[in-house]
């Protein structure tokens, strides 16, 4: 625990407190674990830049220069899913996800959002040389020295770190409306709208949907070759790469013999072959056996059927809230993203389910029986940088 002074000096330094938060922000969730986020911290001409893309007033006026910071998300080119188009949408939420936990981290270290904006498709900020090459600006974001939030950064420290993504097992057992309502009344997002799915029938539609369908994307070659290449087999692969999952994550703890099996199988050479049997099928049936015993699903959807780059950030804030404020009601989320990657299966699966507008995230929602292994993250260092 810091004393006062410590505390204050955290406050007082923009560089620690950034630290903090963004160590904070890289436990945010992301397709296939691969964090394709950049951050960078804005000085000198860029910082000049920044100020004049937010339109910023002078210092003065009970204002000074160094009461302000500014920062950029981007994304991370070198980091992106692309097999597929639905991968766009999904890094940018991933992204938004990303950059929402990191101010939240920020407010509680006494730096709040002061003004930002988004940037125009085909538009990006001019920012200087010093710009990396393979990071594509998203949003610029001014933050002023304020006092501390409410919000406590050792509880939002702790929600993020708890945060799974829970494959595993829910139990049956109906989550209560005050629950489920307190999440929604916690994520609270202009142009997002969240919808919980209980009923029997429900449920129901959507496992025989998915075991219908969860299948494409393992015969669907390009596709299944990028999720293969985040498979990380042993824990060297872990520790090397500190970004996409293991077999444990997908199937649980298993035997040394079962997990080289399963090695096998998924490659995708084999795969392809055992899809040609049929093989594609089992593992949707798995995977429609697991939703159909869950006590609820999640769907956020955005009112508009093209969202736009400001909608997609807003939309991966909304979700960062949400699986926060699940973690903390102890409940796990399961996202079954197959169903959202291909526009005939989300328009099919949004009428079967009566979901309006364009649904980018579908989760399985409960509590569940066994905690999850914590996804690799690529730690040891900040993951920001200063241009």
């Amino acid at each position: 625990m810091r004393t006062d002074t410590e505390e204050a000096g955290v406050r007082g330094d923009f560089a620690v407190a950034l630290e903090e938060a963004e160590a904070v922000a890289a436990l945010s969730p992301s397709s296939h674990n691969c964090q394709p986020w950049g951050l960078a911290r804005l000085v000198g001409d860029a910082r000049a830049k920044a100020e004049a893309y937010l339109d910023m007033p002078p210092a003065g006026a009970g204002l000074q220069e160094d009461d302000f910071e500014y920062l950029v998300l981007a994304l991370d080119r070198s980091r992106e899913l692309s097999a597929l188009r639905a991968h766009t949408l999904e890094m940018y939420l991933s992204c938004g996800s990303y950059g929402r936990m990191l101010l939240r981290a920020l407010a509680t270290l006494g730096w709040a959002e002061a003004a930002s904006r988004t940037a125009v498709a085909g538009e990006p900020p001019s920012l200087g040389s010093d710009w990396p090459a393979d990071w594509t600006p998203l949003c610029v974001t001014a933050v002023r020295r304020t006092e501390a939030h409410a919000e406590e950064l050792p509880l939002l420290r702790d929600l993020a770190t708890r945060r799974r993504t829970n494959r595993g097992p829910y139990r049956e057992d109906a989550l209560q409306e005050s629950v489920l309502d307190g999440l929604v009344h916690h994520t609270v997002e202009n142009g997002v709208t969240v919808r919980h799915l209980t009923t029997s029938g429900e449920l129901r539609r959507f496992a025989a949907f998915v075991a219908r369908h969860a299948g494409r994307d393992f015969r669907n070659g390009p596709a299944w070759r990028e999720t293969h290449s985040y498979l990380r087999f042993n824990d060297a692969q872990v520790e090397a790469s500190g970004d996409g999952f293991t077999l444990a994550h997908l199937f649980g703890p298993m035997s040394g013999m079962r997990r080289l099996a399963f090695r096998i199988m998924l490659s995708p050479a084999v795969m392809r072959t055992l899809c040609m049997v049929g093989f594609h099928r089992v593992l949707a049936l798995g995977l429609a056996g697991t939703v159909r015993h869950s006590p609820a699903l999640v769907a956020m959807s955005f009112d508009k059927e093209t969202p736009d780059l400001s909608d997609a950030l807003r939309g991966g804030a909304r979700m960062a809230d949400y699986w926060l404020a699940a973690t903390e009601a102890g409940l796990g989320l399961h996202p079954v993203s197959v169903v959202l990657q291909h526009d005939d299966l989300r328009r099919t699966m949004q009428a079967e389910l009566g979901l309006h507008g364009r649904t980018f995230f579908l989760s399985r929602l409960g509590r569940p029986r066994a905690e999850a292994e914590p996804s690799p993250r690529r730690g040891g260092t900040p993951q920001f940088r200063t241009v």
